[in-house]
């Protein structure tokens, strides 16, 4: 009962703490509207989980469930940003330390914080079904309310999703080098290569193959199984593989068909109480990890180098002509923090893409420029936090305006950062195709802008790092948000729009950000 007591104490403490942070209510209150969005009344011109492009199911308990449980596809990604850092923030406040004199166990910690993040998932999934059971009212199509129908795909599709995502927040705060930047990165691309692995798993499903389904975390091959089964029998026309998440300018009135309730087969059940089962096998394999983690300091050595912080003596007498002014001295100041910090296979990196965009045909040269601005991912994200990390925010913002001109330091030194990496590429299509180096110059400008800004804001550096990531995605997609080449006249006009907009936003929250 004493280990009960211990086990529900860190459970709750740790839903409360999240519970009480606005980040929480933000992705709440987003799901919601999603939830809502995603049952459209029939005169609307899109569709949600639609087959063959026209054809959904009538918003029964069971069909509000499935919608519901693909939306939580998009939350094991935003939800992994939501709930990660909770392991970090016992070991960095020595919680960590009071707890493992304790007699509970390294198992029982990591099961307990495990369950606080899965806890924090599954409240949000509740409360996007809560929206929906309100739809199924408004919209009547079936107004027959049936909890069991309407949580069964909660609890078979997106617990055992959810569970992932908790178990690998909790994976990556345990290794020192995943923290940070490189391990929010590298979620995202993990988290859309298991999306595009389940993508022959799906065309086998529709085909009417059955798959053991341990390559689908997410149960999307689950879902599209149960719509081979019980929506193909009453399609007029074959059913296509897939579905679509979202099917906008549906011009004709979009047709039905009967989903009541939805079959699971004794195969599905111990398909998804198996990923279940591996996850938390995952969680105890962890357990002899937590010591060595929590001893971990990275970005911190215990001695110093011989010859540390000389091994740029040639930067401060470049640099010495800027100090002649406070905010030249700031602007030095900011260079030398960052310039000092990176490691050798940066700079290779830097020469790399520097080559690929003066040399590399399109697309691949404006590739090599985002890739530029990649690398400046981490001080991008951790550019407004920095007075928070290191504990000087009480010394820097108590000087007479030395709060916006080190915010004002900061956005140039990052802006000249994202030119001079790229600057082969720059002076390559300024000769040959103004518009791209124009593009590349606004972006340029606007990316430390708003990093500047969701900082200052938001006070978590995961969130630039997150929509960074996405439209990174976007632009390998060839759309024009950070790609360069596919509209450089309106990849300008966009970015010139919202720069001042980003700089007022920094500007307004910056003094605030000292008071946190």
């Amino acid at each position: 009962m004493e280990s009960m007591r211990r086990f529900g104490a860190i459970v709750g403490a740790d839903l409360l703490e999240r519970v009480r942070s606005w980040r929480f209510w933000a992705v709440q209150a987003m799901l919601c509207i999603a939830s809502w969005w995603s049952f459209p009344a029939r005169q609307d011109d899109y569709l949600v989980l639609a087959v063959n492009g026209h054809l959904r199911a009538q918003y029964s308990s069971a069909w509000i469930g499935m919608v519901v449980a693909m939306l939580a596809v998009w939350l094991s990604l935003a939800g992994f940003y939501l709930v990660r850092g909770t392991l970090v923030r016992d070991f960095d406040s020595r919680v960590w330390q009071l707890l493992a004199a304790t007699p509970m166990t390294r198992s029982g910690y990591l099961l307990a914080k495990w369950c606080g993040n899965l806890a924090v998932l599954m409240l949000v999934v509740l409360s996007a079904l809560a929206v929906g059971m309100a739809a199924q009212w408004v919209r009547a199509e079936d107004r027959g309310l049936d909890l069991v129908e309407l949580l069964k795909p909660a609890l078979l599709l997106a617990l055992p999703s959810m569970g992932l995502t908790a178990l690998m927040a909790l994976v990556f705060d345990l290794v020192p080098w995943l923290r940070r930047t490189a391990g929010n990165v590298l979620f995202f691309v993990l988290w859309v290569g298991s999306l595009a692995a389940t993508v022959p798993l799906m065309q086998d499903a529709a085909a009417g193959a059955r798959t053991m389904g341990i390559g689908d975390p997410r149960g999307m091959v689950v879902f599209q199984q149960a719509l081979t089964a019980q929506a193909g029998p009453q399609l007029r026309e074959p059913l296509q593989p897939g579905f679509c998440m979202v099917c906008a300018g549906v011009r004709q009135r979009p047709g039905t068909f009967a989903w009541p309730h939805w079959e699971v087969e004794a195969a599905v059940l111990a398909q998804r109480l198996l990923w279940l089962a591996l996850v938390l096998c995952g969680v105890l394999l962890c357990a002899p990890w937590l010591d060595r983690a929590a001893a971990a300091r990275p970005g911190i050595r215990r001695t110093a180098p011989s010859g540390s912080g000389y091994e740029l003596r040639w930067l401060g007498a470049l640099l010495e002509p800027l100090q002649s002014s406070r905010l030249g001295t700031l602007v030095a100041a900011e260079l030398q923090l960052v310039l000092r910090q990176r490691p050798g296979w940066w700079w290779l990196a830097v020469l790399a893409v520097a080559g690929a965009g003066a040399l590399a045909p399109m697309p691949a040269a404006a590739f090599a420029v985002i890739g530029g601005w990649a690398l400046l991912l981490d001080r991008y994200s951790q550019a407004p936090l920095h007075e928070r990390s290191t504990r000087t925010g009480p010394l820097v913002f108590s000087a007479v305006g030395g709060g916006r001109q080190v915010l004002y330091a900061r956005w140039v030194v990052l802006l000249v950062f994202g030119l001079l990496i790229n600057l082969p590429a720059l002076l390559r299509f300024g000769l040959s195709q103004p518009p791209v180096a124009a593009a590349i110059l606004l972006v340029a400008a606007s990316l430390p802008a708003w990093s500047l800004a969701l900082g200052v804001l938001t006070g978590n550096a995961r969130t630039f790092e997150l929509l960074a990531c996405l439209f990174g995605y976007l632009a390998f997609n060839r759309i024009a948000v950070l790609h360069v080449g596919v509209d450089p006249w309106w990849t300008c006009v966009m970015h010139a729009a919202l720069l001042p907009l980003a700089l007022g936003l920094a500007s307004f929250g910056w003094p605030r950000l000292a008071r946190r």
